[in-house]
């Protein structure tokens, strides 16, 4: 396996494990909004929008009523789920930014071709994010784009997710993002600790084991 595949399996691995908790803060301040990150609102209606892209692409992916009558009850928290990856997507890119790192569409799209590689092309890449991580097509190049972000944070960093020390860096650097945010999430759909480090309840992408198939490593 190339290193850099390895670097991005113990990384995902890692976040699997140490991701912080989403669960507090939220009150009736904001009258419409799921959360308020950084001053900016997101609203029911665009976190509606979210999970309507996911369920349209469900119902389209499945056979019958039944199989998504089955789908939707797997998925029953989806909407809680789109909204903390909402979320911590954002408190990544501010930590991002933060540390200086950027992603290019170039970055994205290489990405991308290696993950279909592996998974055995665009639809079933799409497929795979759909029925894993709750993610619509329309959003795919967005997830990816997080998650390169989260492996070149921990790069701009020197945090070695192999270490305890480099996972401390590495979630310190999303703490401090989320207290700068100030987040504050509407009390339907969870709170927010970013001192806890504790499983992530949502299948955010990047918060993720890659299971697809490991390249072979060259010479």
């Amino acid at each position: 396996m190339h290193r850099r595949r390895r670097t991005a399996l113990v990384l995902c691995a890692t976040i699997v494990t140490a991701a912080p908790l989403l669960t507090a803060c939220g009150n009736d301040a904001h009258p419409g909004a799921a959360a308020v990150v950084g001053g900016q609102r997101i609203t029911v209606a665009q976190l509606e929008n979210r999970v309507n892209e996911v369920r349209a692409a469900q119902r389209a992916a499945t056979a019958d009523d039944a199989q998504y009558e089955q789908t939707i009850a797997r998925t029953g928290g989806l909407t809680r789920d789109t909204l903390h990856s909402m979320v911590l997507d954002e408190v990544l890119k501010r930590a991002a930014e933060d540390a200086g790192v950027g992603v290019t569409r170039k970055d994205i799209q290489a990405f991308r071709t290696s993950l279909e590689r592996q998974v055995g092309g665009p639809k079933a890449l799409e497929t795979t994010w759909l029925q894993q991580y709750g993610v619509a097509p329309q959003r795919l190049d967005d997830n990816l784009r997080t998650e390169i972000e989260a492996q070149k944070l921990a790069t701009a960093l020197g945090a070695d997710m192999n270490t305890d020390a480099g996972q401390a860096a590495f979630w310190k650097a999303l703490s401090d993002a989320s207290k700068k945010l100030d987040v504050d999430l509407n009390p339907r759909y969870g709170t927010w600790d970013v001192q806890k480090s504790s499983r992530v309840d949502a299948k955010t992408p990047w918060v993720r084991e890659i299971t697809a198939p490991a390249q072979p490593q060259s010479a």
